[in-house]
């Protein structure tokens, strides 16, 4: 796995996840905003994201070493260097490389760039409680529940609730 820079050409990547129902459930959890898109619209939005300030947010394109392909967006936001706070983003988009740890892998080079880079203090993220393997992920990775906001999610006509997360940095496990 590595994360690299978000380049022009993986739009068409995205084009495609966001037009996929089942990573949108998963990664968005009913958000109506994240839903189908077209071609330009994602041209549109990848402007504004290949010109963001690494120091207030950075999308990544998530690349299996192994066969050589694009499978998933990471991205952090919400920077605050003061606080030494910043909250994370995951998708994995190509449905054949689920459940086999990459998601795990790009969280955890996330977590690794942002406390060993940015010497931040906190890391947070959220998922909703249907995404069970994501909540499963986050809590093998070191992340602590830290609240939910009951029913706070709608998918497909079935209310969840958003679980929130969060990890600190004397919770951290550096890679050897």
């Amino acid at each position: 796995m590595r994360l690299r820079a978000l380049r022009a050409e993986d739009a068409e990547h995205h084009l495609r996840w966001r037009n996929d129902p089942e990573v949108v459930r998963l990664a968005a959890a009913g958000d109506p905003l994240f839903g189908p898109v077209t071609a330009e619209a994602i041209a549109i939005a990848f402007e504004g994201k290949l010109r963001l300030v690494p120091r207030e947010a950075a999308v990544f394109t998530v690349e299996d070493l192994e066969s050589g392909r694009v499978i998933g967006m990471a991205d952090y936001r919400d920077l605050d260097p003061y606080a030494g706070v910043a909250t994370l983003g995951i998708t994995i988009g190509e449905r054949e490389f689920w459940g086999r740890g990459h998601g795990s892998e790009a969280v955890r080079l996330m977590v690794d760039h942002l406390f060993g880079a940015y010497g931040l203090h906190r890391l947070e993220l959220d998922t909703w409680s249907g995404n069970e393997r994501a909540v499963r992920a986050f809590s093998r990775l070191g992340f602590r529940e830290e609240g939910r906001l009951r029913a706070a999610v709608l998918v497909a006509g079935e209310r969840y609730d958003r679980v929130l997360f969060g990890m600190l940095r004397e919770e951290w496990v550096k890679p050897a």
